[in-house]
């Protein structure tokens, strides 16, 4: 169950309602799956293949399916992360970035731990968002933000888009992240 963390306070936010009612006040959409449908080796396999992606996809058909019913997604896969994925600290540098997109950056995790790094609404300033299996997240478009791993360093994702090239990322410069 994600947890937040404002950063200029040191809040922690716990609990399912508490966290989906501070979400939906930054107009972040906040869902949990059955993490029960997926088998554990795939959930605990960072190196998955093609196949094993696509059954992923399988088992959680009807939920993406809704969400991009409800949500105009056209395009979807699923990322994983490792300390076997290659450059992957360079990868996580990059992510780290705070930056912005056309459209709303969504993830639903499946496998392993991420946070979100969000700049909330008003004075609230930014606030991690600390995601585990079953967690589906949306940053809201034009709304700056990075997504980064825990110290574990895996995770697997399922990732749906609009545009069927992926985001463009809009860096933030001077983003002031307290």
């Amino acid at each position: 169950m994600a947890e937040i963390v404002i950063r200029n306070t040191n809040e922690r936010i716990t609990g399912q309602e508490n966290v989906r009612e501070f979400l939906n006040a930054q107009e972040v959409v906040y869902e949990h799956w059955n993490m029960d449908k997926l088998p554990q080796d795939l959930q605990s396999n960072f190196s998955l293949s093609d196949d094993d992606k696509k059954k992923i996809l399988d088992i959680y058909d009807e939920e993406i399916r809704d969400l991009a019913a409800r949500r105009g997604y056209k395009i979807w896969d699923v990322i994983t992360l490792s300390e076997s994925t290659p450059n992957l600290e360079e990868l996580l540098q990059k992510f780290e970035e705070v930056h912005t997109h056309t459209e709303d950056e969504i993830r639903a995790i499946v496998g392993g731990k991420g946070i979100f790094i969000i700049k909330g609404a008003g004075d609230i300033g930014y606030f991690n968002v600390e995601l585990e299996p079953g967690d589906v997240i949306s940053v809201p478009e034009n709304t700056p933000h990075f997504f980064t791993l825990m110290d574990n360093k895996q995770i697997i994702a399922v990732r749906l888009f609009i545009e069927e090239n992926g985001w463009v990322a809009t860096p933030v410069p001077n983003p002031g992240l307290n």
